[in-house]
């Protein structure tokens, strides 16, 4: 299992992805879930997946091997992210036909899902989703930003916090706790974090950060969010209609 997020936001796009793809007593194994093409000036364009691993880099390695021929229509030759998103799908359709069928033979689920952004030349940002079949969505004004993997821990603080106004500081923060949340409550998600961020209209990363279990800031907000609930918790008022009830009297604990 494993968590993405991306946000598309007025100030950018954020992208972050845990590394874990396997976890139980004895086997945890940790690999990178994003992939970054950029082109300063021109290009930058961003890939997060979730899903059975060796179609999601075999995929992507597609996508990129095309990459090379400049004769072919490629990654880094479309003048648009739609069409990025596009030749993802293909590759995907391409790489499932392939293994797919010998995968269902030992019944390995060859299900896979990206999340890709970026931005190329002139055209405004972009975000898509990539299903399975290779078919793909966009992010929007109602909905800025994608999930793919364990989304359903990680998606409460992001539907509160973030809008399309949100700064890209905030939203790294609010990611980070998503992640946070995820982790406490799902043990198939893990550090180390990597998350990259793109201004509007930069046309270059502004920032790769590799997040591990030693990382001073992660931890802090780990522990002041813990400790922030906690706090909220208590202040909340109980029930009117418990408040002069003894409880204890009406239901004893069951000590048998």
């Amino acid at each position: 299992m494993t968590y993405c997020v991306a946000l598309k936001l007025n100030a950018g796009l954020v992208f972050a992805s845990d590394s874990r793809t396997n976890a139980g007593i004895d086997q945890i194994a940790c690999f990178k879930k994003m992939r970054s093409f950029v082109k300063e000036g021109e290009r930058v364009i961003v890939i997060l997946s979730s899903g059975n691993l060796s179609i999601t880099q075999n995929a992507i390695n597609l996508l990129e091997q095309k990459g090379r021929h400049a004769e072919a229509r490629n990654i880094w030759t479309v003048d648009s992210m739609f069409d990025v998103a596009q030749l993802l799908g293909e590759c995907l359709r391409e790489v499932r036909k392939q293994d797919g069928v010998f995968l269902a033979q030992n019944n390995v689920d060859a299900s896979a899902n990206f999340i890709i952004g970026g931005q190329i030349q002139t055209e405004r940002m972009r975000l898509f989703m990539v299903y399975a079949e290779g078919n793909f969505i966009e992010a929007g004004e109602e909905t800025p930003y994608f999930q793919i993997g364990e989304t359903k821990y990680g998606k409460p603080i992001i539907d509160r916090v973030i809008t399309p106004q949100t700064p890209l500081s905030e939203a790294v923060k609010c990611v980070l706790v998503s992640f946070d949340s995820t982790m406490r409550s799902n043990l198939s998600v893990g550090l180390p974090i990597d998350i990259a961020c793109y201004s509007q209209a930069g046309l270059r990363l502004d920032f790769e950060q590799h997040i591990t279990q030693d990382d001073p800031y992660f931890s802090q907000i780990s522990r002041r969010w813990s400790d922030g609930l906690k706090g909220v918790f208590a202040s909340l008022p109980n029930p009117e209609w418990l408040t002069d009830v003894d409880l204890n009297s009406r239901f004893p604990p069951d000590y048998s």
